[in-house]
């Protein structure tokens, strides 16, 4: 009998990208091809600076997570780190569901380079220290909104605060939580658990949100100058997002400063997590980043391009990721072929004894 109970996951998720494809062919109709090309003929060679940057994010990101492995990894290569980060970070465009088995193939492929308890453990610990970044980031984004954008609305400007004083809270608690060692996530998580309709979801993650909390811990107690170094790195990390936003707005020449773009990429995070749902956040990525120009007083038009230049950007690396993984794991292939030859070659040799000169077995 087949099993009907992913089906309406699907056709929702279909939905989505049905809807997400259409929202963004309606606003290139609304804005115009031939306006939106304008712009992008402004940003000219800048395209490929920030594909460059890109780049150079990729290996500042690829640096922290290696921060973060609590064991030797002097046989695993910056090549190989590097190509997992940018597998990973491929498959990760795909939305939240991209993102998990992103993660699944960053420890994967490092191979027998580092132990998988290691590997696990990093990722979660990688995953959690820029998370954390990520939302100090949004903290100063939208802090910095509330001081430069006129926001009539007296409303939203109360929402904006009440965002921003949870999400300070956010933060300020699990600084907190860290220093002193509370099993913060764990005990939250268990809260969630008890009530009646989340309880079958959360008990069966309990022990990967306690395992991923201890290592944390473990992380920040016995290795200090490894896990500022990781925080710092993602930090690192978030501003080359903010110099993205600054340096495209400039090519077209809008007037945003720093400040302005710390704010844009600040409420970008926001976007990003609301369309999480809908794979590669297509269409809600690009309305979000017109209403977010408009907010600076910006044309949705160069909000748009914004969009559509960091998307070519992020399109641009996930073709190579997909390269280094066609590439990683053939690798892989060709390695376990030689090593099954050489093991046959020793068991062919052992049975035989001495060979003769014939090099025939007797």
């Amino acid at each position: 009998m087949p099993n009907f109970r992913y089906l309406p996951r699907f056709f929702f998720r279909s939905f989505v990208l049905v809807f997400g494809v259409s929202l963004l062919g309606y606003m290139l109709h609304r804005t115009g091809p031939g306006a939106v090309w304008k712009q992008v003929q402004a940003v000219g060679w800048g395209l490929a600076l920030i594909i460059i940057l890109g780049g150079l994010s990729q290996l500042i990101k690829t640096w922290a997570w290696r921060q973060t492995f609590a064991c030797d990894i002097s046989a695993l290569s910056w090549s190989r780190s590097l190509g997992a980060q940018l597998v990973s970070d491929a498959v990760g465009q795909l939305g939240f569901a991209g993102k998990l088995l992103g993660e699944g193939l960053r420890i994967s492929m490092l191979g027998s380079a580092v132990p998988l308890a290691n590997g696990i453990s990093s990722s979660a610990i990688d995953g959690g220290l820029h998370a954390f970044t990520a939302v100090v980031v949004t903290v100063l984004g939208i802090t910095a909104t509330l001081l430069l954008a006129p926001l009539v609305d007296g409303r939203w400007r109360i929402y904006a605060l009440l965002l921003a004083a949870v999400l300070i809270a956010i933060v300020a608690i699990s600084g907190v939580a860290v220093a002193s060692g509370w099993r913060l996530m764990g005990n939250a998580a268990r809260a969630i658990g008890r009530l009646p309709r989340l309880h079958k979801l959360v008990s069966c993650k309990l022990s990967v949100i306690d395992s991923a909390e201890h290592n944390l811990l473990t992380f920040y107690r016995e290795e200090p100058v490894a896990f500022y170094a990781s925080l710092m790195l993602n930090l690192l990390w978030h501003a080359m997002a903010v110099l993205e936003v600054y340096l495209i707005l400039r090519f077209m020449g809008a007037d945003v400063g720093v400040v302005g773009a710390v704010a844009m990429e600040g409420l970008t995070k926001v976007i990003n997590l609301v369309g999480a749902l809908s794979p590669g956040n297509l269409g809600t990525y690009e309305g979000g980043n017109m209403l977010i120009a408009n907010l600076f007083g910006v044309t949705g038009t160069a909000g748009l391009t914004l969009a559509l230049c960091r998307r070519a950007r992020a399109i641009f690396w996930a073709a190579v990721g997909a390269t280094c993984m066609t590439v990683m794991k053939k690798g892989r292939s060709t390695s376990t072929m030689e090593v099954k030859g050489n093991d046959k070659d020793q068991i062919l040799h052992s049975a035989c004894g001495p060979v003769p000169a014939d090099g025939t077995c007797h």
